[in-house]
């Protein structure tokens, strides 16, 4: 059946819903021919160019790949920055086909959890604020936090673009007027946690992602470093916005060589001579 534009390339991992509908805007991709629309759908029967070069549409869905990345403070969550600072997608893997799509974005100053995968209807689903999927950071705050400012993050503060609030808040210590405290948010709106205490007279001072809906912060991930999420936590996230495993390609393993043979060659190519250096000695 045809599918929307931005739903087939997001799923093959090109982009994220919003980024293929801003490239539709930007005349940026052609179906049969022609400049594509928003409202545009396709089969594999059909030709698509982004910038002039061939997509291949595929009504499979090969299985997400998901990586936990430790964003530390000083990088940007964007893919290209014009005054050249580094950003989350210098550290990454390569991927052979589509690219890394953030889940969500943390900004300059704040580091912590941030997930990203090859599959762009995943991440769309995450981030979407129909589905509700819980953010939970650790902030610190400078400033006296008394009763009446637990009572006004929790029942709602006004915000430029409408209401908002906390979901829960729980102490976790501090010292003198800086006080740690763990919050959690149904939304992910630019610097929501920050503008929110900023609402009540209060400054963060430090602000930490540590929980993306079922994903935690593993334990052990230093700054800057990735690790891969089993396919058990993918699945719990696809489940979780009304994704279903059956509906994937499994992905190809390709089984690297077991510790024992490649040291082995190893040993074997030491022990065997260079044939110029066996000449020379003769």
């Amino acid at each position: 059946m045809p599918e929307r534009l931005q739903k087939v390339l997001a799923r093959q991992g090109l982009g994220s819903r919003r980024e293929i509908e801003a490239w539709i805007r930007a005349g940026r991709l052609r179906v049969n021919g022609k400049p594509a629309t928003l409202g545009v759908s396709v089969t594999e029967a059909d030709s698509v160019e982004l910038d002039g070069k061939p997509v291949a549409v595929s009504e499979q869905r090969p299985y997400p790949r998901v990586i936990a990345y430790h964003k530390p403070v000083g990088e940007l969550t964007t893919r290209r920055d014009p005054e050249g600072r580094p950003t989350v997608f210098d550290r990454l893997p390569a991927l052979k086909a589509g690219r890394w799509v953030a889940i969500g974005r943390l900004d300059f100053n704040t580091s912590g959890l941030l997930l990203l995968t090859d599959d762009g209807e995943l991440a769309n689903r995450l981030m979407h604020p129909s589905q509700q999927v819980e953010r939970e950071y650790a902030v610190r705050v400078f400033g006296e936090v008394d009763g009446l400012v637990i009572d006004n993050l929790l029942g709602g503060v006004e915000l430029e673009e409408g209401p908002a609030r906390f979901e829960s808040i729980t102490e976790a210590g501090g010292r003198g007027a800086n006080q740690w405290y763990h919050v959690v948010l149904r939304e992910g709106r630019n610097r929501e946690v920050r503008r929110l205490w900023e609402s009540q007279g209060l400054q963060v001072s430090r602000l930490i992602r540590v929980r993306y809906g079922p994903v935690a912060l593993p334990p052990g991930l230093r700054e800057g470093r990735w690790e891969n999420l089993p396919n058990p936590v993918i699945n719990t996230l696809l489940n979780l916005v009304g994704l279903h495993q059956q509906d994937y390609v499994p992905r190809a393993v390709q089984r690297p060589p077991s510790p024992g043979k490649a040291a082995s060659r190893k040993a074997a190519s030491r022990k065997t001579p260079d044939k110029a250096a066996a000449r020379r000695r003769r």
